[in-house]
């Protein structure tokens, strides 16, 4: 696969198999992400895996909370407020959603408070004490880390909801005080049977982010 085929085939699984993904190929997968560039090779990601029992006590701990309409308060805030050519790009996904997935459209939201049903989920975390510019570190080991989970046959989903409590992601996973929660991808094998995962969401053409200067 190459790397053109890789981003064309990374897309947002929503609905996954049950089974669990091989140890192997999940360190396989993370020792791809781990060539990730950073700022003066700091490396700024901290990786908590989470997989079986503790994956079951957090979606547990959330099938709780929502249960309680406890608020959620992810620890890297969510935007507050967006550009209008954003907000034109975000209308349509919607559209998108109709035309691809039909009546699978009704299944978006308990699958989101379900954490997808995926075997597994990796938080990437990082020490308090860092700017947001190791966010941007981490965005670019986001990629390469879904990129190469593709290559090996699985499918991911980068989701704020799998980080809306982080209180129970600091019991379940046992993190230090001094790591921040930055995000959560679920990954696993995809269930081709669920036509939510048929969503392809429409790229901008590139003339209306970018510009060329001779």
């Amino acid at each position: 696969m190459t790397v053109h085929e890789a981003l064309l085939a990374r897309r947002s699984m929503r609905a996954y198999k049950p089974e669990p993904v091989p140890r192997d190929i999940l360190v396989k997968v993370l020792k791809d992400a781990a060539q990730t560039p950073s700022w003066a090779n700091s490396q700024p990601w901290e990786i908590v895996v989470a997989e079986g029992e503790t994956l079951k006590k957090i979606k547990d701990g959330y099938t709780d909370c929502y249960a309680k309409a406890v608020k959620g308060s992810p620890e890297l805030a969510s935007p507050h407020e967006w550009t209008a050519a954003a907000k034109r790009r975000q209308q349509g996904l919607f559209p998108d959603m109709m035309r691809d997935c039909g009546e699978a459209v009704n299944q978006f939201g308990p699958l989101n408070a379900s954490m997808f049903n995926a075997p597994a989920v990796i938080y990437i975390c990082m020490d308090k004490i860092l700017s947001t510019w190791s966010v941007y570190d981490i965005g670019a080991y986001s990629q390469s880390l879904m990129l190469s989970a593709a290559e090996n046959g699985l499918g991911t989903i980068p989701a704020i909801t799998l980080c809306l409590y982080p209180e129970v992601l600091r019991r379940e996973l046992s993190l230090p005080d001094n790591l921040q929660i930055i995000i959560g991808i679920a990954i696993g094998y995809v269930d081709e049977t669920n036509s939510l995962n048929n969503l392809h969401t429409s790229r901008s053409p590139i003339e209306e982010n970018v510009t060329f200067r001779m």
